[in-house]
């Protein structure tokens, strides 16, 4: 019975040690604390590089849902500009504002200058 009974002791002054605090202060703790800090450094690079990736994650996210947007935005605005080079609509724009415009009939003429006729201008 009393090696169970040890068993149970050792678990209880364990247990007793690290609420006390005299866990921390053994020597096999103090030999390997340099190595636990470092794995607690480690520990953290990690999560912050999750933040991090799920942050970047998000980013692209929304990024690409708004070229999806603009890529509408502009595809509706080509066709209306589409729509507005077209002659008839042209028209209609023109009477619509009374911007005094009318088509001509006349074909355009071309004039044309000599070199001598240009020299005697300037």
């Amino acid at each position: 019975m009393e090696p169970k009974a040890e068993k149970k002791e050792k678990k209880q002054n364990a247990f007793a040690a690290l609420m006390s605090g005299n866990l921390l202060t053994q020597d096999v703790v103090v030999k390997h604390l340099p190595f636990t800090l470092f794995l607690a450094g480690f520990g953290l690079v990690y999560i912050a590089n999750g933040y991090l990736a799920e942050s970047l994650v998000r980013s692209i996210s929304k990024t690409q849902i708004e070229i999806k947007e603009l890529r509408s935005e502009q595809i509706s605005i080509k066709s209306e500009l589409n729509n507005t080079i077209i002659e008839s609509e042209l028209k209609k724009i023109i009477s619509d504002r009374s911007m005094g415009l009318e088509e001509s009939f006349d074909p355009p003429k071309k004039i044309e200058v000599s070199s001598k006729e240009l020299n005697s201008i300037n």
